[in-house]
C-alpha cells in the first residue's frame, strides 16, 4: 500500500472521563476497499487497544456519499480489528466511532447508519440540555443475540479465577460463543482475580461473567469480560456482549430498561432498553475524545 494521510482519532467510550471506559481507535478511510486485512489487522496491533474501526463513507448511486446534505441520512462501511483478529461486532467502538462523527459534524445529522458484517447498525445523537451547557450521548441500536444453554464439556474449569465463588449459572451466546456466568453478586465480579491461562483454555470466544448489583448502587448488574484467545485479557467495558445480557438479565429481573456497570478497572456504564417486538437492543453510553493524528503508512 502506498503512503497517505488517514486521519484517527482514540475515544473512550462509555464514560465522560478520559482515560476511563473503554479506547477505540477509529480510522477514516476514503474507501475502506483501497486498504487489505493484512495492513488493518497491523494497524490494530500498532494501536493495541481493545478494537480499531475502519470506517469509509459508502458512495450513493450518484456518485455522493450523503453525508453533505443534512436531510439524508449518512452511512459508512465500517470494520473492526481486536490486536488479534477481526470480530464481526463491536460495541464500544461503534459508540466512539459515532461520537466522533457527531463532535466533528462529519455527519451532519443526529443519525448515522453503520454498514457491517453484523447488517445495518444505528446511532442516534441524543441531546441534552442543561442549565450550563448542552451534552449528547449516543445511543446504538443493535441485534439481539439470544442466550442458549451450553453442553457440560463447554462449562469452564476456572478454580484460580473463582476463588471459591460458587457459579449460578453458565449459559452461552449465539452470535459468539461467549461463555456466561453468574455468580451471587455483583461483589464477587468485581473482585475476581482472573488467571488469563486457564480462562484462554475455556471453550468459545471469551467468559463474560456477571453478577446482580448490589442494593441502592444504583445499577441493575455488573459484568466483566475475559477474552484472552482474542488478544485481550480483559475487555475494559464491551457493548456488543449486551446484546445478549439485556435479554438475560431483563427476564431475570423483570424489567425492560436497565442500567450495567462494567467493573474493570477503567470502568464504564452503560444504559440499556430491550426491545422484544423488533429483537432489538438499545445501547446508550457517553465517550470522550482523546486524541486525534494521522497515520503515514
Amino acid at each position: 500500500m502506498s503512503k497517505r494521510a488517514i486521519r484517527y482519532a482514540v475515544v473512550d467510550a462509555f464514560t465522560k472521563e478520559a482515560f476511563k471506559g473503554n479506547p477505540a481507535a477509529i480510522c477514516l478511510l476514503e474507501d475502506i476497499a483501497d486498504v487489505d486485512d493484512h495492513w488493518m489487522q497491523s494497524v490494530a496491533k500498532e494501536f493495541n487497544v481493545s478494537d480499531t474501526a475502519f470506517l469509509s463513507p459508502v458512495i450513493s448511486a450518484t456518485g455522493t456519499n450523503g453525508q453533505d446534505e443534512s436531510s439524508t441520512i449518512p452511512q459508512f462501511n465500517v470494520r473492526w480489528f481486536t490486536p488479534g483478529a477481526e470480530v464481526p461486532l463491536c460495541g464500544h467502538a461503534t459508540l466512539a466511532t459515532a461520537h466522533f462523527l457527531f463532535s466533528t459534524d462529519l455527519a451532519k445529522h443526529d443519525t448515522i447508519e453503520f454498514v457491517s458484517k453484523s447488517g445495518l447498525l444505528v446511532a442516534r445523537k441524543i441531546i441534552r440540555t442543561t442549565l450550563k451547557q448542552e451534552t449528547f450521548t449516543v445511543e446504538l441500536d443493535f441485534p439481539l443475540d439470544p442466550v442458549v444453554e451450553c453442553d457440560a464439556s463447554e462449562v469452564p474449569s476456572i478454580p484460580l479465577t473463582l476463588n471459591g465463588v460458587p457459579i449460578v449459572k453458565v449459559t452461552k451466546t449465539t452470535a459468539c460463543g461467549d461463555l456466561i456466568v453468574e455468580l451471587p453478586s455483583g461483589k464477587d465480579v468485581a473482585k475476581l482475580q482472573p488467571n488469563f491461562g486457564e480462562i484462554k483454555e475455556c471453550a468459545g470466544r471469551g467468559i463474560i461473567v456477571t453478577g446482580p448489583a448490589p442494593d441502592g448502587c444504583g445499577f441493575d448488574f455488573f459484568t466483566r469480560f475475559f477474552c484472552p484467545q482474542i488478544g485481550i485479557n480483559e475487555d475494559p467495558v464491551c457493548g456488543s456482549i449486551h446484546c445478549a445480557l439485556v435479554p438475560y438479565w431483563c427476564e431475570k429481573l423483570k424489567k425492560k430498561s436497565l442500567t450495567s456497570f462494567m467493573a474493570s478497572q477503567r470502568s464504564g456504564v452503560l444504559h440499556l432498553e430491550l426491545d422484544e417486538e423488533s429483537h432489538r437492543v438499545r445501547i446508550g453510553g457517553e465517550a470522550a475524545t482523546v486524541m486525534e493524528g494521522i497515520i503515514l503508512v
